[in-house]
């Protein structure tokens, strides 16, 4: 069984990621349940820090956090590393703390790779696999502090919609 695919619909433009569900079960099967939940919908890509990252699938249009299924084991031991173009999990200090919230790496991040039970990482969990133009362009947008947050896109990114693609 190959692994499956979304194709993730922006205000920016479309990309495609392929999930790594061979290595992490547990992280693509929560992702799958909001991608067919239709959790996504209207979320926004709130936090982008050109030269490291983009961040979204958690805060809706107004900025508010939008209610989670509960957080997910923290799988970054499965040997993937944040390389320029994955896809993985936000947290927050404790490693198991994931639930919706995810990132794609705009560039090799080894500092956020599994090292031990003490310096945990962010699960890796799939792959930009085309349109990895647009991920840029969401990435040079201009930020701006907004209602307690940093790098907020001065003009708002957002996904339209999150499909499996077959």
């Amino acid at each position: 069984m190959s692994n499956p695919l979304v194709l993730v619909d922006t205000t920016k433009g479309e990309f495609l990621v392929e999930l790594f569900a061979d290595k992490a079960p547990q992280t693509v099967a929560n992702f799958l349940r909001y991608v067919d939940e239709d959790f996504y919908v209207g979320t926004l890509f709130h936090r982008v820090i050109r030269g490291f990252m983009i961040q979204g699938g958690g805060l809706d249009n107004m900025m508010r956090e939008k209610p989670t299924h509960p957080p997910i084991p923290n799988e970054a031991h499965n040997g993937l590393k944040n390389l320029e173009g994955t896809i993985a999990m936000a947290r927050t200090a404790d490693p198991h703390s994931a639930t919706s919230q995810f990132f794609i790496n705009t560039v090799d991040n080894p500092d956020l790779d599994y090292v031990d039970e003490s310096n945990y990482g962010y699960c890796v969990f799939g792959q930009v696999i085309d349109g990895m133009d647009v991920v840029k362009k969401i990435e040079k947008v201009r930020v701006r502090p907004f209602a307690g947050h940093e790098h907020v896109p001065a003009d708002q990114v957002s996904i339209n919609s999150i499909s499996r693609f077959e």
